[in-house]
């Protein structure tokens, strides 16, 4: 992929956020020191050009600087997650408000077999089995932008049982083996838990083995999400009146197909360009669906079944089962294609600034240059954005008032005074309105 060359003006402007978010943001730093090293690897993750290597961010012939940023990167112990739950406090504050955390997985090809991590897995993402890490990032995704705050790398069975290659990497005795949605849906409730954020809804795509436990974990914490899932998902629908037999169960590519005579029409458009698009949509209540060794408990707030049709398409498409009951299949529709917004920012924004890049074998290194890349991309994303995201109208801030304070007059309610499970009070999503939606 190519890289962007940002113009000087504007790589001069990232660089002044840059020693803004420094203070902002790295205040768990306890040295002065440590706090330069960051400035120094962010400007580097901005402006070398090729790989974001140590190596080719300290340069050639800088040999003291590439080992000064090694240490720093790989070695010192430094908490990451200070950083990252600043970052998102800051982004949530200053820039357009988020309307959902979107989970974005992310898989790094390896060719050896000695970073943290690596291993032959089959990936989903790649339709085949690969030498590779396997990541999730947790994005704030509004319409307009979406920055990665929090990252979990999934750690194949050997990377935990054996136990050499475990201190050798340097996991934590905590850290076990999970598929990466079990990593994701606990980052999240960590974020939920103790982040002191505005919950949002969970935008993420979920297999259907891990569906079960999915829904349980985020009902128990009144989390809404929207799971992308597989036409072939069996679902349990109808039996809740006195008339109707039931439940019955049959894949959701079934059921919605079923209900195409009460399909809407949808016109939007799509992130990042320009022509419209129109999608045909209808839903259907459903209940939790069974794992195979246990059955999901009933969720405390009903699930809906919702399946989309593209322009030229005989048969449903996508589906997504959301515990959201109060907002029209439109909301719904738009909140779960913030995914189409994630993926055009990690490839415009989070790519180029290096997210793929880290070559050491440290955990600890691996996840403090997630947490840079980070960091790079809200600069990049804000500052090369400011006038394009100038003006957000009522929904919040303007993104050019980044290094800011709030603003004047306006309050914040205290976090146990947030509803937590439903959308933003807003009657339609900025910047994604269907321009008309009818029963067919």
């Amino acid at each position: 992929m190519a890289r962007v060359v940002l113009p000087e003006e504007s790589t001069k402007e990232i660089f002044e956020l840059i020693d803004v978010l420094i203070s902002l943001l790295f205040e768990s730093l306890p040295r002065r020191d440590q706090r330069n090293w960051a400035r120094v690897y962010l400007n580097g993750l901005v402006r070398t050009k090729g790989k974001k290597t140590i190596r080719n961010i300290a340069g050639t012939g800088a040999s003291s600087v590439e080992q000064s940023l090694q240490q720093f990167i790989s070695k010192s112990p430094w908490d990451w997650t200070p950083v990252r739950r600043s970052l998102a406090q800051h982004l949530e504050r200053t820039a357009q408000r988020p309307l959902a955390w979107v989970l974005q997985p992310m898989v790094i090809e390896k060719a050896g077999d000695r970073s943290v991590g690596v291993g032959r897995q089959f990936v989903p993402q790649l339709g085949r089995t690969a030498n590779c890490q396997q990541a999730s990032g947790i994005w704030l995704a509004s319409s307009e932008a979406s920055f990665p705050v929090e990252w979990t790398l999934t750690l194949p069975g050997p990377w935990t049982s054996e136990l050499l290659r475990r201190r050798r990497a340097g996991i934590p005795d905590t850290a076990r083996s999970l598929t990466p949605a079990q990593d994701a849906v606990h980052a999240v409730q960590r974020m939920a838990a103790t982040w002191q954020l505005q919950r949002r809804p969970v935008v993420m795509e979920v297999a259907n083995s891990d569906l079960p436990q999915s829904i349980e974990s985020f009902a128990h914490q009144d989390i809404p999400f929207v799971f992308k899932v597989d036409g072939s998902l069996p679902v349990s629908f109808g039996g809740a009146g006195r008339h109707k037999p039931g439940p019955h169960t049959a894949p959701a590519r079934e059921l919605i197909d079923s209900l195409r005579s009460q399909r809407r029409v949808v016109e939007w458009t799509r992130h990042g360009r320009a022509e419209g698009a129109v999608t045909l949509l209808t839903s259907a209540s459903i209940f939790a669906t069974p794992s195979e060794d246990r059955p999901a408990p009933a969720p405390t707030t009903p699930l809906l079944l919702l399946g989309a049709w593209t322009e030229a398409a005989l048969l449903p498409s996508e589906f997504w089962i959301t515990n959201i009951g109060d907002r029209p299949l439109a909301q719904l529709f738009l909140l779960a294609k913030l995914t189409d917004r994630v993926s055009l920012d990690f490839t415009e924004t989070c790519e180029p600034v290096g997210i793929r890049d880290f070559e050491g074998r440290s955990f600890r290194g691996w996840h403090h240059h997630a947490t840079l890349a980070s960091v790079a991309h809200a600069a990049r994303l804000l500052g090369a954005s400011r006038d394009r995201l100038s003006d957000t109208g009522p929904a919040g801030r303007s993104l050019g008032d980044f290094a800011g304070p709030a603003r004047t007059g306006a309050t914040r309610p205290p976090l146990a005074a947030r509803p937590p499970a439903v959308l933003p009070p807003r009657p339609l999503i900025p910047g994604q309105t269907p321009r008309r939606e009818y029963i067919r």
